[in-house]
């Protein structure tokens, strides 16, 4: 059985102009959801055997954030800046090309390849994966090659509304 989880980045701050889109921090809101949502999974028993991120700078202090929940160092995160402009397709490549031995992995990216995603995976259809929104799935397979859109078992997912309503205002 291998799990994949999929979680897209706090939400990130856009008040400085003069930085580029990959290097936007998280905002107020990121910074207290990002930590929110890691304890969250970490109630849930999750333990990942490997995290990896978007290099961009959103997704990764998200991906810190988890892994602090976690009990892990920040450095063991597996930094693969090819997700941050992935598709569908590209990510479906990277997910079969992960080590065997990882049995959960939890992938920290962006929208709308997110999104593209989990509707990929299941038939349930999601609008939206919001920021900092979780999407977990699993597979009856031993090896991450075998991982194809519609072979997955929908096991739950999160989003940081359920827990601040007023949020899902704005």
């Amino acid at each position: 059985m291998k799990t994949l989880i999929l979680v897209r980045h706090a939400k990130s701050s856009w008040t400085d102009p003069t930085l580029s889109d990959h290097n936007r921090p998280l905002n107020e809101r990121g910074r207290r959801d990002a930590p929110f949502m890691g304890k969250i999974l970490a109630e849930r028993g999750i333990r990942p055997d490997a995290i990896f991120s978007s290099s961009a700078v959103r997704a990764l202090e998200t991906a810190k954030c988890f892994a602090r929940a976690f009990g892990r160092e920040p450095d063991s995160i597996a930094v693969r800046p090819e997700i941050y402009h992935a598709d569908s397709e590209s990510m479906l490549e990277l997910i079969a090309g992960l080590d065997d031995a990882f049995g959960t992995v939890l992938v920290f990216g962006h929208n709308p390849t997110f999104t593209e995603l989990a509707n990929l995976f299941t038939d349930r259809h999601l609008d939206n994966l919001p920021t900092c929104g979780i999407f977990a799935v699993g597979f009856a397979v031993d090896h991450w090659s075998e991982v194809k859109p519609r072979t997955d078992t929908f096991l739950f997912q999160e989003f940081p509304r359920t827990y601040f309503p007023k949020d899902a205002l704005d």
